[in-house]
């Protein structure tokens, strides 16, 4: 059933379609992952084979949203450590873990609030090169502006993204495992993650005690 407080097309004439419009009709229906093609179009107002014409199937779905989740997630701007030409300040700061905590708390708010997103995320499958390349490679040139290593960068995001997106997908489906005190704390669990990282090569030193990367990071 057509969303009533989306304009209806003059008859005759085609709706007009753009990115904007679907990934803002997909994120509404309420469940990303299991959004069928037909019910995305019937919300649209428009015909299956207009839609085709802008994305022929939910992996094509899937990346025009990951595109509109990327540019919201990343900080303007770009990592820490950059250029002092590229900093509005002039500064050089190579501090990558309040701008990784802004990342990741920024990645909690979004992903959740388009449910299945995250669940989707985290499944084994292809994905948008272009938008998920652009995440990739600010993460690993925060780690790099810091110091780390190329190949430990690597590895740190790879650690990074498969363990937020992996928390994130089980509080859109929660499982059945025992926890007896609340609920699980996103900013408990992004604390214990920044303290291990960046990736270190076994037996290297480790972050001092007195590091905490609070949820104060947290984007408002």
């Amino acid at each position: 059933m057509p969303d009533p407080a989306t304009p209806r097309p003059r008859p005759g004439r085609p709706a007009r379609l753009n990115r904007e419009r679907i990934v803002d009709a997909a994120v509404a229906a309420g469940h990303l992952d299991t959004l069928t093609m037909r019910a995305l179009a019937a919300r649209l107002d428009v015909s299956h084979g207009a839609l085709y014409r802008w994305v022929s199937n939910r992996d094509q779905l899937f990346d025009l949203v990951s595109d509109v989740m990327v540019e919201r997630i990343l900080p303007t701007g770009g990592p820490p450590g950059g250029s002092p030409d590229d900093s509005p300040d002039g500064a050089r700061d190579a501090d990558w873990r309040p701008w990784l905590a802004r990342v990741a708390w920024s990645m909690h708010d979004q992903f959740l609030a388009v449910p299945g997103y995250a669940t989707r995320l985290s499944r084994p499958h292809r994905h948008n090169s272009d938008a998920l390349g652009r995440l990739r490679q600010e993460v690993v040139t925060a780690f790099t502006n810091a110091g780390v290593a190329p190949e430990l960068a690597e590895q740190s995001w790879y650690i990074f993204i498969t363990t937020v997106v992996g928390w994130l997908a089980v509080q859109e489906t929660p499982s059945d495992l025992p926890f007896n005190h609340g609920a699980p704390r996103f900013d408990l669990f992004l604390d214990t993650l920044l303290r291990g990282l960046p990736a270190r090569e076994p037996g290297a030193g480790r972050i001092p005690p007195g590091y905490s990367a609070s949820n104060s990071y947290r984007s408002s």
